[in-house]
């Protein structure tokens, strides 16, 4: 029986209620007293219940007797169990000898067994780390510390902190983090909102064949290279290709391999044992590889890698075994790659520079990005999107193009490719005044495009300039970007024949150019915030296929 007993808080009081409960003989298993009420755990027959209650309530200054289903300790526990529970890493509270006081459901399972096993037992039982000593007691003293174990259920980066009270160490906190579990946040961190097929833009044939081409691999889990000039977009490509495969719950992980020297590509890419060199972390650390186990890496400027690398990479690729730098286990892991270059692999592979052998293993699939010079029927709608991503980091109004500064940008050489386009883009917004506006005049023109760092040349690459009908084909999908002014715009206004005519004509137009970017009635329902069926009906109508 639980009692919640409410009276005055005065000297004595618990000592009273105490006598009660021994003049009834009742054992008392547990009491907690606060302010104005005592909580009591007791043996007591529920047939006493009435007795016990009127002798309480005679005592002076008792205002209330009740039963309750739990004590304040007991309901916190309960909430500190279901909060514990809810977190995927497993966590271990120890006392300051080293003894497990509590542990959440994650922990009973990496160490298999129950709670009541592990509880009150030392943790060193349980913990193993690879052959070297643990020594507990120094790392409960340290101001937190890291370490790689090895329990039964697998690899674990060890944290504890220490708990201390009053100067006094009390116990710790330990927290156990599987390599997976690490590469799982670490992809989180990195990935932005919507990296999925949908952010490929672009209505060109080369585009839209990308787009179908990509669908299709990433069905299938062989390694993919993505060929393409810098600033092409390979990384957002590899990551499309990662998001509509099966492996999208897993982590993602990239890394620029021209970015390091050789021996700290080696170690980010297949991590390093306790001691292996000086100014190891203690412990050990995982690389990539053993971070992204059942996820993908991509491997971004793969031509720069080293012979020494490239050997070792094409030892890894053959079973997907490696060990760690000094280490003497073996390790397996299940990882996709993907990699990419912007240099002639298949050249480097005739001449020497590159590892033929591990050319042709990684070049099972490809990818090849054109440049944005070879697919200037996308500037307009690349140029849509990066001017409302401007205007939201900006916080103002989205700006318009004028049809001159359109103009220009499809003629432009873009050496720099769709990156060079956003920072222009970015440049000139960021540089636009807009004090005293209305948004519906806010322009960005040819002099805007110059301060942004667009040179007015024209094409030096040997490519013919856009037809005006492909520019204004993408521009009639995008209403709000270009400033549709001028002799063209009263043009347009003199063919229409009436506004049903007009209306049909851009929906049509509209529909046709969303298809090839949201390729099912659904998601082109869910872009244009309209039912599926409708979307369905719509494009019946307009012979849209």
């Amino acid at each position: 029986m639980k009692l919640d007993i409410q009276a005055e808080d005065r000297l004595g009081m618990a000592l009273e209620i105490l006598r009660v409960l021994a003049q009834n003989q009742c054992n008392i298993q547990a009491l907690e007293v606060i302010p104005c009420h005592a909580f009591v755990s007791c043996d007591a027959q529920p047939d006493r219940w009435s007795q016990l209650q009127q002798q309480m309530l005679a005592l002076p200054g008792v205002q209330a007797v009740r039963q309750i289903d739990l004590l304040p300790s007991e309901r916190r526990r309960q909430h500190l169990d279901m909060l514990l529970s809810r977190l995927p890493d497993p966590i271990i509270d120890l006392d300051s000898e080293g003894g497990i006081l509590h542990l959440n459901a994650a922990a009973a399972d990496a160490f298999g067994a129950t709670r009541e096993q592990l509880e009150q037992m030392p943790v060193s039982r349980v913990i193993g780390n690879a052959g070297m000593g643990l020594d507990l007691a120094a790392l409960l003293r340290q101001d937190g510390a890291t370490v790689e174990v090895l329990p039964e259920g697998g690899t674990y980066l060890l944290d504890i902190q220490p708990v201390i009270s009053h100067g006094q160490l009390n116990g710790a906190v330990m927290v156990l983090r599987s390599p997976q579990r690490i590469g799982q946040q670490l992809s989180s961190v990195k990935a932005t909102h919507g990296e999925g097929i949908d952010t490929i833009i672009g209505i060109s044939p080369a585009m839209l064949a990308l787009q179908r081409q990509t669908l299709k691999f990433a069905a299938l889990d062989l390694p993919v290279m993505i060929l393409g000039e810098t600033g092409t977009g390979k990384e957002l490509l590899a990551r499309a290709l990662h998001e509509a495969g099966p492996r999208a719950s897993a982590p993602f992980l990239a890394i620029n391999c021209a970015t390091l020297a050789e021996n700290l590509l080696e170690s980010e890419l297949f991590g390093y044992a306790a001691g292996a060199f000086s100014g190891a972390q203690r412990g050990g650390k995982p690389g990539l590889f053993e971070l992204a186990d059942k996820g993908t890496i991509f491997l971004d400027e793969i031509g720069e890698m080293s012979p020494y690398l490239q050997a070792k990479l094409l030892r890894f690729l053959q079973d997907l075994r490696f060990r760690r730098i000094g280490g003497t286990s073996e390790l397996k892991v299940d990882v996709r790659i993907l990699c990419a270059t912007h240099r002639d692999l298949e050249a480097m592979a005739d001449s020497g520079e590159f590892r033929a052998d591990l050319f042709y293993r990684l070049n099972v699939l490809n990818l090849h990005l054109p440049p944005l010079r070879q697919r200037r029927e996308d500037i307009p709608l690349l140029a849509d999107y990066f001017l409302r991503r401007a205007a939201e980091q900006l916080n103002c109004s989205k700006p318009t193009l004028s049809r001159e500064a359109l103009r220009q940008l499809c003629e432009a050489p873009w050496p720099g490719n769709i990156r060079q386009l956003q920072n222009v883009i970015f440049r000139s917004a960021a540089l636009l005044e807009q004090q005293d506006q209305p948004a519906s005049q806010v322009e960005i023109d040819i002099a805007q495009l110059a301060m942004g760092g667009l040179e007015g040349r024209r094409l030096t690459h040997g490519d013919e300039p856009p037809a005006d009908s492909e520019v204004y084909a993408a521009m009639a999908s995008l209403p709000d970007v270009v400033s549709k002014g001028g002799a063209g715009a009263e043009r347009e206004l003199e063919d229409v024949q009436g506004l049903d005519q007009a209306l049909e004509a851009y929906e049509a137009r509209l529909l046709a150019n969303l298809w090839p970017l949201y390729p099912s009635t659904r998601r082109l329902a869910q872009r244009l915030q309209t039912s599926h069926a409708k979307i369905a009906r719509k494009l019946k109508r307009y012979d849209i296929r």
